[in-house]
């Protein structure tokens, strides 16, 4: 009997399998949440983006590549077909890359003077430089065209190159001021001490420091530019950027080359940003075999 009654009550004391699935699941999720959040917001960024390349594939038998015909690589052979769209990616490449190169050599002496010296009106530039960020596009972009407007300056090329600089000067001055606040100035008076010039010491000691700054800089600027509507909507006057061709063309048909050269410029970029992961982990091992003798 104590035998038969020893071995119901462990029966009855061992966790049922149904009652143990609920408890494994709950704890799965709780150790696992932020994975499973991390790949949906993920694939909800790109989402889109994966919509644009398989379109890229598309055969549309009308005006608008909304519905999927067919696949055919016969718009990624005839991807510069176009011709005005050709010119308007030509127009907002050549208008990024000059915005672009402007725009950090401005910011990258605006960071300087605000980190390194003390003058009068040092906070309300750092204002400024932060408001035009902070500022809907609609409000800079109509901005500058009463002020082109005023001044008496066509609307055109010219006019989107000074508004994109303008634009950008900002971010170039945060990212750039973000690295010299960190920047050790012992270096610097330790190539003085050796007898370099300032000339000297900037271009051997503080530049190349600073060059990872600049060039996150630069090519931050580029896509800020080489992406614009708002602003370039109001301030380009004839000129077409590819941005205004993709608005334009999208009220009478988008044709399928849109969608090759968003997914060449999103290609382009993906590549970027890895070869420069690469480069920064590969620095990263470089510096810790350097400090550690050992390694």
């Amino acid at each position: 009997m104590s035998v038969n009654g020893e071995t119901a009550l462990t029966v009855n004391r061992m966790p049922r399998a149904g009652a143990r699935s609920p408890a494994k699941a709950i704890a799965w999720l709780r150790r696992n949440a932020i994975r499973i959040y991390v790949g949906v917001a993920i694939a909800y960024l790109l989402l889109p983006i994966a919509v644009i390349v398989l379109f890229s594939f598309n055969e549309p038998t009308g005006r608008y590549n909304l519905v999927w015909s067919g696949f055919s690589f016969d718009a990624w052979i005839h991807a510069f077909s176009v011709q005005v769209l050709t010119e308007a990616l030509v127009n907002s490449v050549k208008l990024a890359a000059l915005s672009a190169v402007v725009a950090t050599a401005l910011g990258t002496a605006m960071a300087m003077a605000l980190v390194r010296h003390r003058f009068l009106g040092r906070r309300l530039a750092n204002l400024l430089v932060i408001l035009p960020m902070t500022s809907p596009e609609i409000v800079v972009g109509s901005a500058l065209l009463s002020f082109f407007l005023i001044v008496g300056i066509p609307l055109g090329f010219e006019t989107l190159i000074l508004a994109h600089i303008m634009f950008s000067i900002g971010f170039s001055t945060v990212v750039v001021r973000s690295r010299l606040v960190n920047f050790d100035r012992s270096l610097e008076d330790a190539a003085a001490d050796l007898g370099a010039g300032p000339i000297a010491t900037f271009r051997l000691v503080t530049l190349p420091l600073i060059a990872p700054a600049i060039g996150g800089s630069l090519f931050l600027c580029f896509v800020l530019s080489l992406d614009d509507f708002v602003v370039s909507n109001f301030n380009a006057g004839t000129t077409l950027t590819f941005p205004l061709y993709v608005f334009g063309a999208s009220q009478r048909g988008i044709p399928v080359q849109v969608n090759v050269i968003a997914t060449m410029l999103f290609a382009g970029t993906l590549l970027i940003g890895l070869v420069a992961a690469l480069i920064a982990r590969r620095r990263g091992r470089t510096r810790f075999v350097a400090e550690d003798p050992e390694a």
